[in-house]
């Protein structure tokens, strides 16, 4: 992974990475030492050997010296984490308008989808510091062909050179963009989904929450892997998971500190979605939480405020996954089976879905939580 190993050629240590995964299990478990147990839950013995692996490489979180480094080292984790890139997915460059420059963005189209089409707007993660499109390409690929459906996926303004409001102010003129030209793109736009991991999935939250006041079709669904809701507050899980699972509370500090440096401005519901008064008229909801990460719980509590608010939502709990497992699915196992999950309940979202003016009152919400799974 980074740090010393990477006078290794990646596609070396993906040899090898993927080599352990296809042990026999108790070799697996021998080399990945003794199982991982904390809050009720045991940690996947393939998500301990990557955890392991990115320790012998020197890696302990996501954050680095500095922005720059940080990236770089997410794109090669990536590389070696992600193997060839899912077939049969057709990719088109795009460009966006934002408020004060065009956006660079990607349109994945599977093979054999007809049009009109239904899409998906893809945020990508990355605490709004790290993260593009490259990063998350091949997740773009798999969801669009796991689906079947198109993915737009922009590569909005990150921090710390162009702080909160400017990956927000991007994320919604992708969606204007998307439903503007719709017809261009060979898209539905009364079947717009929007989704994304981590800051991301905060981004189509946020969007989501937006396009309430706006004119024309609306979101039909939202599919959010362990999105960041709450900046104000540390729960339980934070301090449970803080060190040691991808994902760290230092790492979750140092991108804070780059995307909204105010602490007393950080309760503004365009970032702290959580918090937001009335979250009421959001599209049906699937969000996917890891049980050894430190934005479970306030994930859960989203959740929770979003049934009790009478938006259809089904929250889905692997627990035992880490933070960041969208981004592993091509290692197959657990992480694979996650994400096909995700893909199966986004195509049902959006064949079930219609422009909210056009839909009848939405049903009664559901909870799908990690016991018996």
């Amino acid at each position: 992974m980074s740090g010393p190993l990477d006078t290794i050629p990646v596609g070396v240590q993906r040899a090898v990475l993927r080599g352990l995964l296809g042990l026999p299990a108790p070799v697996r478990r021998l080399l990945a030492g003794p199982p991982v147990r904390r809050d009720g839950q045991t940690l996947a013995v393939p998500a301990q050997l990557v955890l392991r692996a990115r320790h012998l490489g020197g890696a302990r979180g996501l954050a680095a010296a500095t922005p720059a480094l940080a990236r770089a080292a997410m794109l090669r984790d990536n590389r070696v984490v992600g193997g060839p890139p899912p077939p049969g997915v057709h990719v088109r460059a795009l460009a966006v308008a934002g408020a004060s420059a065009s956006l660079p963005a990607r349109l994945y189209w599977p093979a054999g989808l007809a049009r009109p089409a239904p899409l998906v707007v893809f945020y990508h993660g990355g605490g709004w510091v790290v993260g593009d499109l490259d990063s998350h390409d091949h997740l773009c690929r798999f969801l669009a062909r796991q689906a079947g459906v198109a993915v737009l996926a922009p590569h909005y303004r990150r921090a710390p050179e162009h702080p909160f409001p400017a990956a927000v102010t991007d994320a919604l003129a992708t969606h204007a963009f998307a439903v503007r030209q719709a017809g261009a793109l060979g898209v539905d736009p009364r079947r717009i989904a929007l989704a994304g991991d981590s800051a991301g999935g905060n981004l189509a939250v946020v969007t989501a929450l937006r396009s309430r006041a706006e004119p024309g079709p609306r979101p039909v669904f939202l599919l959010l892997f362990y999105p960041a809701v709450d900046a104000t507050r540390r729960r339980r899980s934070r301090e449970l998971f803080a060190e040691g699972f991808l994902l760290t509370s230092r790492d979750m500090d140092w991108f804070m500190d780059h995307y909204q440096p105010d602490p007393a401005a950080r309760a503004d519901p365009a970032l702290s979605v959580l918090l937001a008064d009335d979250l009421s008229g959001l599209p049906p909801t699937y969000l996917a939480t890891a049980g050894f990460d430190p934005l479970r719980d306030e994930d859960e509590a989203f959740a929770a405020r979003l049934a009790e608010q009478g938006v259809p939502v089904v929250l889905r709990r692997h627990p035992d996954l880490i933070h960041g497992f969208a981004n592993l699915f091509g290692l197959g196992g657990p992480f694979r089976d996650a994400v096909v999950e995700a893909a199966g309940a986004l195509r049902a979202g959006l064949v079930l879905g219609a422009s909210p003016a056009d839909a009848s009152p939405a049903g009664a919400p559901a909870d799908q939580r990690a016991a018996g799974q």
